[in-house]
């Protein structure tokens, strides 16, 4: 008997989780949170920053609802672009989270779209340096609402670390990384991480999306 209402309890939770993902309609501006499977380097973010409810967010993105299009802004790869919501999604098996502007700042929300929409093929920051004409992901939103908000600071920038925790030494990824591009570490410049953005108190998190 106890099994039953145990598996019963279990089809309910799985019932009304699923209904959570269904019922988030997605709006222009929403931000989108992914944990990417890249292999070390993602192990090597994940392993110095936080996300929301302790997942580890290493991309995201921003919500363009165009047409009947629903695509994703993006600074991955070799650029800034659009990318359809299925595809987005395709990139990692792992839960995607929603998060999405308190209504005092949804004011800021097309003079963002905006300004990532002029930022189509801009190159990607692979020095990951802020202010260098180039974006990864939390830069380009980090500029986007920072551009929405009058030129004033909308998320935070942090130093960023490159170091194992409690070590003192670089992530051997990472040396070898910022060594092919012939730089140090940046260690401790300026910078922003999707687990950073997904905790501000100026978005909600409304649930996990498939």
């Amino acid at each position: 008997m106890r099994k039953l209402l145990i598996c019963i309890l279990s089809a309910v939770l799985l019932f009304f989780q699923a209904r959570a993902q269904e019922n988030i309609q997605l709006k222009s501006g929403d931000l989108i949170f992914q944990n990417l499977d890249c292999g070390p380097l993602c192990d090597a973010i994940n392993a110095v920053t936080q996300g929301y409810q302790g997942n580890k967010f290493s991309h995201m993105g921003m919500v363009l609802l165009r047409n009947d299009s629903v695509l994703i802004i993006e600074a991955s790869g070799k650029n800034v672009h659009l990318t359809p919501l299925k595809t987005f999604l395709s990139k990692s098996a792992h839960p995607h989270y929603v998060g999405r502007l308190k209504p005092a700042y949804q004011k800021l929300i097309p003079t963002a779209l905006a300004f990532s929409m002029a930022q189509m093929g801009v190159l990607y920051d692979d020095q990951y340096l802020y202010n260098n004409g180039k974006y990864y992901c939390s830069e380009l939103i980090y500029d986007a609402f920072k551009a929405a908000n009058k030129n004033k600071p909308f998320f935070k920038l942090f130093p960023m670390t490159y170091k194992e925790p409690g070590s003192g030494a670089y992530f051997p990824v990472w040396k070898v990384y910022f060594e092919h591009l012939n730089m140090e570490v940046p260690e401790g410049k300026p910078g922003c991480n999707p687990g950073g953005i997904s905790l501000s108190d100026k978005i909600d998190i409304l649930g996990q999306y498939k």
